[in-house]
Order: C-alpha cells, then sequence, then structure tokens
C-alpha cells in the first residue's frame, strides 16, 4: 500500500502543500508534479523511520530524493515540459522546509539537493 502525506507523524510535514507553484502552473504536467510529490513524502517517511541524528545521515537521505528528481527530468523534457528555474526553486524549497520541519535548522539547501542535475 502506498504511503499517504496525511500517514506521516510530523505535523507540519502532513499539513504542508508539496510543490505548491508547480502544482499551480500548468506548464508541469499534472500526473510527474505529483510524482515529484510522492517523491518527497517518500524522503519524509524515510527521515521520520531512520531517525537521522547528524546532517550527514539526513544528507544521505535527501541526495536518494535529489536523485529521484534527476529520473524525472526527462520525463518533464518527454512532456514538453523541464524542471526549470522556477521549479528548482520550488523544489530547493520544499527540501528546505523539510529539513527544518525535521528539526535540521542548520541544513545546508545546497548540500540537501548536491547530487541534483536540474
Amino acid at each position: 500500500m502506498a504511503k499517504k502525506q496525511e500517514d506521516l507523524k510530523n505535523e507540519a510535514v502532513r499539513k504542508y502543500a508539496f510543490l505548491q507553484e508547480m502544482t499551480e502552473d500548468t506548464y508541469f504536467p499534472k500526473q510527474l508534479v505529483d510524482k515529484g510529490k510522492a517523491v518527497l513524502v517518500a524522503l519524509c517517511f524515510s527521515i521520520e523511520q531512520q531517525q537521522p541524528k547528524e546532517l550527514d545521515e539526513l544528507y544521505e537521505l535527501t541526495h536518494a530524493a535529489t536523485d529521484k528528481f534527476n529520473d524525472l527530468q526527462e520525463a518533464f523534457e518527454e512532456a514538453d515540459s523541464e524542471i526549470e528555474t522556477g521549479a528548482r526553486e520550488c523544489i530547493a524549497a520544499d527540501f528546505d522546509f523539510i529539513a527544518k520541519a525535521y528539526g535540521f535548522a542548520e541544513a545546508d539547501l545546497e548540500e540537501l539537493i548536491a547530487t541534483r542535475e536540474w
């Protein structure tokens, strides 16, 4: 069974609207934005299950999620869309929100998404 955002333990994350700007912009195909949201929700579940204590442990999880966005990039291009500046900022802001929501206020945004190819 797919894990749903409303099943997360962290209330702030459970109520958060992931990829809001991309959701509201018809340039981005809804089904691909939904896949991006699923990546972020899965990241939250990973954080809740593994409970990283150190930044390096958090970065390992966020890099794996970033790699999944890298994999989505080709699908966006095939749909005459792309992960462009607005999308990059939207995705990065959500990674930053997740880190802070789980108590990593000192996390470096660039390091959170260091493996990105977009």
